[in-house]
């Protein structure tokens, strides 16, 4: 996995709203993300692009926090005009929407620079069947979109989430390969916060790093449940520790090297851990 940019929460917001991009460094989630495409109607793009950049031009989002920007995909009459906008801004990242070819990233980078952080959303039929592909051309994290994904394959959004199951699990399967860090899927019910943390829990399962979050209340949330409990990094250092000295039990069970493995990846998620 890359060792740059590991977003426990990546929080969505209107590029018409000035006065929510302003509430970001209060908010602080691991990444912000002002959204020039869902989020805004066709009528609106070209006054939210320049509100976008009038709002995050010297921008100060606090020392813990990646600005995005959301550009419209890249087959859409605005992309051109959102790319240059984030392009002026000089270190704010992209998020490029309904990835599917790699040519589209080669075409963001070209524009931005190597430096400049890039999110490609896996959101499509298409961009979850040739994840694998797509994920090597140099890309920062992937999120997982379910909310397109299933409308493009003509499926049913489900409470329990089924019908996403494989293509949630493919995309992370395909990050690992790749060393990208993931953001799992959106929780749309924004007050259900019971929800949200057993939907967290089970991206976290699968090997999710990060959880998209739709409204600011979400933040806190995604970093509870991404972010190690006292207990979990308490067994990871005694599993190490048992390991480098010989020792074969950590609460009656078997250390082995695949306990380690597990205890390292515990221990990278603790913010500030060596």
């Amino acid at each position: 996995m890359s060792d740059g940019l590991v977003p426990r929460s990546l929080l969505f917001m209107p590029g018409s709203k000035a006065a929510m991009i302003a509430k970001i460094p209060a908010i602080a989630p691991d990444a912000a993300v002002v959204d020039l495409e869902d989020a805004v109607p066709a009528a609106q793009k070209a006054e939210a692009r320049e509100t976008t950049v009038a709002a995050l031009a010297g921008f100060d989002a606090g020392p813990s926090t990646t600005v995005l920007v959301r550009v419209n995909p890249v087959t859409s009459p605005w992309f051109a005009d959102d790319l240059a906008a984030v392009a002026s801004l000089g270190g704010v990242g992209v998020v490029l929407p309904k990835y599917e070819r790699r040519e589209e990233i080669d075409a963001v980078r070209a524009r931005v620079g190597p430096d400049v952080p890039v999110i490609a959303g896996l959101e499509t039929v298409r961009g979850v069947a040739f994840c694998r592909d797509l994920l090597r051309a140099g890309i920062d994290s992937v999120y997982f979109g379910a909310e397109d994904y299933i409308a493009d394959i003509g499926g049913v959004r489900t409470a329990r989430g089924d019908e996403v199951l494989y293509a949630r699990s493919e995309v992370r399967l395909a990050a690992h390969l790749c060393g990208v860090s993931t953001v799992d899927q959106a929780v749309v019910s924004i007050r259900d916060d019971d929800r949200f943390r057993a939907d967290a829990h089970q991206g976290r399962a699968i090997g999710y790093t990060g959880k998209i979050c739709v409204h600011p209340r979400q933040v806190e949330l995604a970093h509870e449940v991404f972010t190690p409990a006292p207990d979990e990094v308490a067994h990871a250092r005694a599993v190490l520790a048992a390991a480098d000295s010989g020792v074969a039990v950590v609460d009656g069970q078997m250390v082995d090297d695949v306990h380690v493995r597990m205890a390292r990846t515990v221990l990278a998620r603790v913010p500030g851990e060596a």
